[in-house]
């Protein structure tokens, strides 16, 4: 397990702790934090669970593929630290990770 912050647009935090092996936006749905859509579920075919990840953590992620970089284009105001969250798995090693949360998604 590894405890996840997810910080809404208009600063709402909400700390939990997401199994690992789920992703990022799995663990959104299943504790109902607002701000994540996830509209395919998963499947990498929109780009409604778009986070920004904080600066500390971007480089400890694997790299996106070059799927997730044609679907972040399609998100809302896409940045360098830019992610989808179906894409980051959870781990040990992902305890403490903080995600903030677009304006809106695409």
């Amino acid at each position: 397990m590894a405890k996840i912050t997810y910080r809404e647009f208009g600063g709402k935090i909400h700390t939990i702790e997401v199994a690992n092996g789920l992703s990022v936006m799995e663990g959104a749905i299943q504790n109902n934090i607002p701000g994540i859509d996830a509209d395919c579920g998963g499947s990498m075919a929109c780009a409604t669970c778009h986070v920004y990840v904080k600066e500390d953590w971007f480089n400890k992620l694997p790299k996106k593929e070059d799927g997730e970089e044609d679907m972040l284009d399609m998100a809302y105001e896409p940045k360098k630290n830019s992610r989808l969250s179906c894409q980051i798995l959870v781990s040990d090693q992902l305890d403490g990770l903080v995600v903030d949360l677009p304006e809106k998604q695409a």
